[in-house]
């Protein structure tokens, strides 16, 4: 469920801030403004249909007594990581529908955006493989 949160967290937190604010790119670039426009809104609603899906999923977990925050913590880490890294592999370099900038040497954004997903991506394995740990030595103490 965490994972679930996490993707759709940091594609809201993408498109609020390069897509909205920064004005660098849109989701398609590859048409009219028009159609950006239109990939934008779409890439919004998914990114809040993912986090809100998610917050029903943590209340029912909350709900049950069945939270395990270490493991939510450590899911959140893990979505964030692979949707930026999936986004900056998949969607800017293998099917080209935008770049992080234009106009710019890309290797800074990249190495940076690549690179900042794979600290997410290992820091939440490193919970998620904690937690299981926590979980066999029948730890029970954070559990929410």
């Amino acid at each position: 469920m965490g994972v679930l949160f996490g993707c759709g967290i940091i594609a809201f937190i993408d498109e609020a801030v390069f897509h909205q604010l920064l004005h660098w790119h849109h989701f398609y670039d590859r048409s009219t403004p028009g159609a950006g426009l239109v990939s934008d809104g779409l890439f919004h609603a998914f990114s809040w249909f993912a986090t809100v899906a998610s917050l029903f999923l943590f209340a029912d977990l909350r709900r049950r007594n069945a939270l395990d925050t270490r493991r939510w913590v450590g899911g959140t880490l893990v979505g964030i990581g692979a949707f930026q890294l999936y986004d900056g592999v998949m969607h800017h370099k293998i099917l080209d529908l935008h770049q992080i900038r234009y106009g710019v040497d890309l290797l800074p954004y990249d190495l940076l955006w690549n690179g900042a997903a794979v600290v997410f991506l290992v820091a939440g394995l490193l919970v998620l493989r904690t937690a299981r740990r926590a979980g066999r030595g029948g730890d029970t103490a954070d559990r929410a």
